[in-house]
């Protein structure tokens, strides 16, 4: 493998990895500050995708078909977290993976009532669509650094408003301690609707953007959502730091498996994850337990 394959391969993962983390990020917020393991996560990404071929083909414009997608799907993730979500808050894990579950396949069958089982492809804005040279007989799309730049960005702001805000202040105590948030009078319901609403436009955005470089079909959730999961795992149970470094450790793994061990690609993402939990069971950045 020569320099320019390296570095092809590198922004591959990376781009791959941005794209993992939004899925992953609102996964890990939503798992660790409201305790809801959300099976239907994926399927939010599968609606984004969904969404943004439908509204692209009706505005003729992809930077205003995610503008008016993302709200669309803030509007969904609240109906869902308000007539879903919000029962399970009190429940164990099990009565969390039914409902879920079954949001699953109520959203797999509105998508099939609306859009059909067909494969659809979106078109790459003609403002992106060049390549860059990176030698003489090499090049890459714009858009996947397009990709890239929007992920890096949306993180950046995500630090930011963790780290920086009064809210952010508050979706770090819940994670840490959901009780002695609401009993300083805080509104844990509407904090847990916001954290719910981010964590869906999160999933719907990232399928949004990655349409235009894969297939819209049906299911198509499915696979991010398990290594979305993956990545969680990786950088420990609420920790948006964990998700971002866990989704770049994901986003190179599959990207060099698939070109140095295309025979044990599938692999190399689990065994990846089997090693870090040996050294670390709580992920890289998750928080210890204490007996």
């Amino acid at each position: 493998m020569d320099l320019t394959v390296f570095l092809v391969q590198v922004l591959n993962g990376v781009q791959y990895g941005f794209l993992l983390f939004l899925v992953s990020s609102g996964l890990t917020l939503v798992f660790g500050i409201m305790g809801i393991i959300n099976l239907a996560h994926g399927a939010f990404y599968m609606f984004g995708a969904y969404i943004v071929f439908w509204l692209n083909g009706v505005l003729g414009n992809f930077f205003m078909a995610i503008l008016l997608g993302v709200p669309i799907m803030i509007v969904l993730s609240l109906v869902i977290e308000r007539f879903a979500i919000s029962y399970l808050y009190q429940r164990d894990h099990l009565c969390q993976l039914l409902l879920t579950y079954g949001l699953i396949l109520i959203l797999n069958e509105a998508q099939l009532l609306i859009w059909g089982s067909d494969f659809y492809s979106v078109p790459v804005p003609e403002i992106l669509s060049g390549r860059i040279a990176l030698t003489e007989n090499q090049d890459y799309p714009i858009y996947r650094l397009f990709i890239s730049v929007v992920g890096l960005l949306l993180a950046g702001g995500m630090y930011l408003v963790i780290q920086k805000t009064r809210l952010g202040m508050i979706v770090r105590a819940g994670a840490s301690n959901r009780e002695m948030v609401e009993v300083l009078g805080i509104n844990i319901n509407l904090v847990f609707s916001i954290v719910f609403s981010v964590g869906a436009a999160l999933a719907a955005f990232s399928g949004m953007i990655a349409a235009p470089v894969s297939s819209v079909f049906p299911g198509m959730g499915n696979g991010i959502l398990i290594v979305s999961f993956v990545v969680v795992v990786i950088g420990g149970i609420g920790s948006i730091k964990g998700a971002f470094i866990g989704a770049m450790l994901i986003g190179l793994a599959t990207t060099f498996g698939q070109v140095l061990l295309p025979n044990l690609a599938s692999m190399v993402v689990y065994a990846l994850m089997a090693g870090i939990l040996v050294w670390r069971p709580q992920g890289l950045y998750g928080r210890t337990t204490s007996s």
